[in-house]
């Protein structure tokens, strides 16, 4: 079973016409009229006017129309104190950045229109569009117009290259990720089903990777090391996430994820090291099937540990990528190990 189909991208058209009528523009109306029509073009402006001024920017020599501008769009601005910058990576237009305080928290661009680019893009419909992504939250605000181009928001962010666009972590991985909702379904299922599997609580390790296991082979002893995740739990989570751990964690691989024989070999040692006699064929599949449960709380602990890493960590390692895959194989074995029976 594949991760459940998460939310829209909100900019791709799917999203937009599957909103409701939107209180700033004419998109429910139109969208039902394109609709019974055959046919979708964007719909007309927003009802709130953009103001326009009556102010032509020269080409070669930007700043004094642009301070122009910045004295309508921010008369609180000291002129002396308005910085610019100017972009040159278009070759269409013209792009000066306005701002005054240094991290330009608060700044205006000022795009100019290539000379006679008219000729080849229609600015009405440029402006149009504009304000429906922008009333859509697909869009930075729109300031105004001028007679040779427009000023809008500048938004943080560092603009790509080639060399970016090939990462993975900016592919678009966020939508494989389940929405909000549908995770905190599966949490209330989680919580519902796993407590009356009777696993018992014991002291663990809760992060048994392979790296965190050391082997003495002189003395024959293994010991467990990096305790930050150690605490009480269920018993069969931390065998669970152990073997969701056979599967690695930098290329991850679950056709690496132990198979029944080999389970049921490792679970018959650990329940005659813990009980110090024979344990029987019944203890051994009732902790089978444990195991397997819980290891799904082990895949779904782990993704939203990757989700908010994704968001913190300077560490250089795709998290966002590790929860996608984690989340996929949740969903994956989930109908599996729904049908595994507890031994009475």
């Amino acid at each position: 079973m594949a991760v459940p189909p998460s939310a829209p991208v909100p900019c791709s058209l799917f999203y937009l016409r599957r909103q409701a009528p939107c209180p700033q523009c004419s998109w429910g109306m139109e969208e039902k009229a394109a609709a019974s029509a055959g046919y979708w073009e964007p719909p007309g402006p927003p009802k709130a006017a953009v103001p326009c001024f009556s102010v032509a920017v020269d080409q070669d020599d930007i700043l004094p129309g642009a301070l122009r501008l910045i004295r309508e769009l921010r008369p609180h601005w000291k002129p002396e104190q308005v910085r610019t910058k100017r972009f040159k990576d278009g070759i269409t237009n013209k792009l000066v950045a306005c701002y005054v305080e240094e991290d330009m928290r608060d700044c205006v661009l000022v795009r100019v229109y290539g000379e006679r680019t008219e000729l080849l893009v229609d600015r009405e419909n440029e402006v149009r569009n504009f304000q429906l992504l922008r009333a859509h939250g697909c869009a930075p605000k729109l300031y105004c117009t001028f007679q040779n181009g427009l000023c809008y928001e500048y938004m943080q962010g560092v603009a790509l290259g080639p060399e970016h666009i090939r990462e993975p972590q900016l592919f678009s991985l966020s939508a494989d990720v389940p929405k909000v909702e549908v995770l905190e379904q599966e949490l209330s299922w989680l919580k519902e089903h796993l407590s009356q599997l009777e696993s018992p609580v014991v002291f663990c390790h809760n992060d048994l990777l392979c790296k965190n296991i050391i082997y003495d082979s002189s003395k024959g002893h293994v010991r467990f090391i990096d305790y930050e995740y150690a605490g009480y739990n269920y018993q069969a989570f931390d065998i669970g996430n152990h073997f969701n751990e056979f599967a690695g964690v930098n290329e991850v691989d679950y056709c690496r994820y132990p198979a029944r024989e080999v389970q049921l070999q490792w679970l018959r040692y650990y329940l005659e090291a813990q009980k110090g006699t024979a344990a029987t064929p019944r203890e051994v599949e009732r902790l089978y099937a444990q195991v397997n449960k819980f290891a799904l709380a082990s895949h779904f602990f782990w993704a939203l540990w990757a989700l908010i890493q994704n968001q913190y960590s300077t560490i250089s390692f795709d998290f966002l990528r590790y929860a996608v895959i984690r989340f996929n194989q949740y969903f994956r074995v989930k109908p599996q190990v729904l049908a595994l029976e507890m031994p009475k």
